[in-house]
């Protein structure tokens, strides 16, 4: 079974073990009750029978001992089922995340998916718990009541059966507003968390543009709408706390009359011909608000569940979101399955065709592009003439809407995907740095990229000064502590630290660069990716020139492999 299937069963909220021993301790208080019953009608036929007193208050006790373990080990069952249920259910989003393209403009915002993993997945967390348990009691205990008192008074069954129905149509109608306010407050809550952190990133920006406080008077409004919604579901959730605990008060309140009246004899009618007796008065008098206690903790566990649905369903949207990713895996796993010392791969584009949109005009038409083995290639052209939509075409960041990309002779398809990608190493132009330190900034978590490997791909990147410089003292998110020049070799040195990385893709490497730096990159670039084919998509002739061959994308023909383009002269020269 996939993991989502797996998801989806895991969220139907079935009974656990816990569930049913939480049941098993409601139902003992009605062996408690007949005990209490019995004692206090033997106590007043015989005030002087100690021995039985004794008796039977040591078996209320038992029984009280056993309800409270059952529902101590019970509770803490049904809390372990739903901590797994609910891990699965985030692990699932991970997942859906991970495997989907960054470039695919659908993706959730990060501040939502942050608040919809952590936060709001945490509300789920009580209703996964709490209320299985409730609805199994709610199933079975008012049944077993019934069932004890209908022989003793079927009055008395009659107007707990009456009163029942009226709190869960009520509930209904005010949960069904619940649960609505409850997803309006969630997404409200992920609206304002990825707006905070857009803004976050764009923070010099803001300054920039002198709009701190146009943005301020932004976020003072998404959180007084959020402070409303909250207070929304809090009013929604003490009405529907009113609507069960005024009920419930005039059942037992209606019961308790009856059987005081029966028992003084006003009320002579509504048993099976004998009347109460004090001790079975006193039995139905015990399960009267024990009917009611399965209702009263579904009112408890209303608003937890109206919350719990709807994180629910915010991590089932993410869960499901629309992955463009070919091959579903993750974008570059763990490399190094291959030989050690194996040829670099070939590419060859067979009439690839990417379109943004079905109506979109095509970005890449019919393109047929063979890259020789360890052949270092430049993709050139106009901004939005598709350089760094081809990268992520031979990445499978992206499907194709028709032809191939073949690589080392083998199509890219969602079988082949996960095996090619672990032959790739994307460096882009923009590489987000995790807080962490350097070298596991450049190991990833990838358990084939040892630390001697981390060292050398640091000196190769000449970062093995800043390493010592930087050791203890962990990065910033985003790259705080390092330049931008850094940073891009940083993501050169993540290429060189995969062992089986023989296929180079670099987005723009150089762009945002002063000359010098530049220059430099480049002589790193084309120094550590020896032996390695390498297609680098750029704006920048100097880099450029120092490829084997340049493919230009505005140009109506593109040249074969091995043969030099006309424009690489003058691109040498303008260099």
């Amino acid at each position: 079974m996939s993991r989502p299937a797996r998801a989806r069963s895991g969220d139907a909220l079935r009974p656990s073990p816990g569930d049913w021993l939480q049941l098993a301790g409601s139902l003992t208080w009605l062996v408690q009750a007949g005990i209490l019953a019995s004692a206090v009608q033997r106590m007043a036929a015989d005030p002087g029978d100690v021995a039985a007193g004794l008796i039977a208050a040591a078996c209320f006790l038992l029984a009280g001992v056993l309800r409270a373990g059952c529902d101590a080990w019970g509770a803490r069952l049904s809390f372990q089922v739903a901590r797994r249920r609910l891990s699965t259910l985030r692990a699932t989003a991970v997942d859906a995340l991970a495997n989907g393209s960054p470039l695919d403009k659908r993706r959730p915002a990060a501040g939502h998916a942050a608040s919809v993993l952590a936060e709001q997945a945490d509300a789920a967390l009580p209703y996964l718990a709490r209320y299985p348990a409730i609805q199994l009691k709610i199933l079975v205990v008012p049944l077993a009541i019934l069932a004890a008192v209908a022989p003793l008074s079927w009055v008395a069954a009659l107007v707990l059966l009456a009163s029942a129905p009226l709190i869960p149509v009520f509930m209904a109608l005010v949960g069904w507003r619940a649960q609505r306010a409850s997803q309006a407050h969630l997404a409200e809550m992920g609206t304002l968390n990825a707006f905070l952190l857009d803004r976050l990133r764009g923070l010099a920006t803001l300054r920039a543009l002198d709009a701190v406080d146009a943005t301020t008077g932004r976020l003072a409004y998404v959180a007084q709408t959020l402070r409303t919604r909250t207070m929304a579901v809090l009013r929604i959730a003490f009405l529907s706390s009113a609507v069960l605990e005024l009920f419930s008060a005039i059942g037992v309140a209606m019961v308790a009359v009856y059987v005081g009246f029966h028992l003084l004899g006003t009320l002579p009618f509504g048993t099976w011909g004998s009347p109460l007796a004090l001790g079975q008065g006193l039995f139905v008098l015990l399960l009267a608000p024990s009917f009611f206690e399965p209702l009263r903790d579904l009112s408890t566990a209303w608003h937890d569940r109206a919350a719990g649905r709807a994180a629910l369903e915010a991590l089932r949207a993410l869960s499901s979101a629309p992955s463009k990713l070919v091959g579903g895996a993750a974008p570059f796993p763990p490399s190094g399955n291959g030989p050690a010392h194996r040829p670099p791969p070939a590419v060859e584009l067979v009439q690839l065709r990417f379109a943004h949109a079905d109506a979109a005009p095509s970005v890449i038409d019919g393109l047929d592009l063979r890259v020789a083995p360890g052949e270092r290639v430049a993709i050139m052209g106009p901004s939005g003439a598709g350089k760094s939509t081809l990268l992520a075409l031979i990445a499978g960041l992206v499907p194709a809407q028709s032809g191939a990309v073949v690589i080392d002779g083998v199509a890219l398809d969602d079988q082949s995907a996960p095996r090619l990608r672990a032959r790739m190493a994307w460096i882009g132009q923009k590489p987000h740095v995790f807080a962490g330190t350097l070298g596991a900034n450049v190991a990833l978590g990838r358990p084939d990229v040892s630390v001697q490997a981390v060292g050398r791909a640091l000196e190769a990147a000449t970062l093995g000064q800043l390493a010592g410089r930087e050791a203890g003292r962990p990065l910033g998110e985003s790259g705080i502590g390092l330049s931008g020049g850094e940073c891009l070799r940083l993501a050169m040195a993540r290429a060189a630290a995969a062992p089986g990385s023989d296929l180079w893709l670099a987005d723009e490497p150089t762009a945002h660069l002063d000359a010098a730096t530049a220059r430099e990159l480049t002589r790193r670039l084309l120094a550590e990716s020896a032996g390695r084919t390498l297609i680098v998509a750029t704006h920048d002739p100097e880099l450029a020139a120092r490829m084997d061959r340049v493919i230009d994308l505005a140009a109506p023909r593109l040249a074969p492999a091995g043969t030099e383009m006309a424009g690489l002269a003058a691109l040498g020269a303008a260099s």
